[in-house]
């Protein structure tokens, strides 16, 4: 960032951006619209691009403009809440801990994985869940402590990560109450005879999923893909079709969805993988997670 560069000169900007012109953005302000005028291009000037552009009696953003009104919007949200964050820190002992979950990792599996720390009495735990590509992201800038994936990190030159290996669990299948007695008797090949829910290719486990398909000859009827596991489960057991599950959360699964267990995904394993930035884990919190590593299965 340029040395010129000016977070009033952003707040200015950000006014006449949200007001549509200089003329209302001065009211606003209770300036001069000559002062307000010259602080945008002091802004331009600093950031070397034009900002905004004369559009009939008002001002509109470039496209360098949009995205610094993207930015300054988060950044002044941030300001606003502020004063109101930094006092309940100040008011309330607690140990934050910033969690990225993986929108393709179980979410029965991310609970029992967080179990070493649930009961810390001053836990301030925040959940993300998103595109892992953005979570390292987010992770990389420390906005986030860990993040939870059913891969390990990718290799990335401008980011140093670490992956621990957090367990492994097989896979298997389950189907709604009213399904189960019959798609039983000839399983596996009963999954071609009945709807089949599956998770969408953006988990890493559906492609092992897939080739096991082939391997049994079973061409599936899939009626539904899901990227949230939760959602996967909850159609299933509403009566939607079977599915597949890791076999570690099947006691969770049987106790708060009305699901049977059919049999096992032969082959099939889900990976869990914890990422971090350091080598050597500093936060307490993370650490009493790694050191409740579970094993297969």
């Amino acid at each position: 960032m340029s040395t010129n560069f000016n977070f009033k000169h952003l707040y200015y900007f950000w006014v006449v951006a949200k007001e549509g012109g200089m003329s209302r953005a001065a009211d606003k302000l209770d300036m001069a619209v000559q002062t307000v005028s010259a602080q945008v291009r002091e802004l331009e000037r600093s950031l070397g691009c034009e900002l905004l552009k004369p559009a009939g009696r008002g001002l509109v953003l470039t496209d360098a403009g949009a995205t610094a009104m993207k930015l300054a919007d988060q950044i002044f949200q941030i300001g606003e809440n502020l004063p109101a964050l930094v006092r309940d820190a100040a008011s309330t002992p607690a140990i934050r801990l910033a969690v990225g979950i993986s929108d393709g990792l179980p979410k029965l599996v991310v609970h029992r994985l967080m179990q070493p720390v649930i009961a810390e009495p001053h836990l301030r735990l925040i959940c993300h869940e998103g595109e892992l590509e953005d979570l390292l992201g987010d992770l990389a800038l420390h906005r986030l402590d860990l993040v939870f994936a059913d891969r390990p990190a990718p290799g990335n030159p401008n980011i140093k990560l670490y992956s621990h290996a957090m367990g492994s669990s097989p896979m298997a299948w389950y189907a709604p109450t009213e399904m189960a007695a019959a798609a039983r008797r000839k399983f596996p090949h009963s999954l071609a005879d009945i709807p089949v829910l599956m998770p969408t290719a953006h988990n890493s486990v559906r492609a092992r999923l897939d080739h096991w398909f082939e391997h049994q000859g079973i061409r599936p009827r899939i009626v539904g893909e899901f990227e949230d596991s939760a959602l996967l489960a909850t159609f299933g057991g509403s009566g939607m079709g079977a599915f597949p599950a890791a076999e570690w959360v099947q006691e969770d699964l049987l106790a708060h969805y009305r699901v049977k267990r059919l049999g096992p995904c032969d082959g099939v394993v889900e990976h869990f993988y914890a990422l971090g930035t350091e080598r050597k884990v500093q936060h307490p919190l993370v650490l009493r997670i790694l050191q409740g590593v579970i094993g297969p299965h």
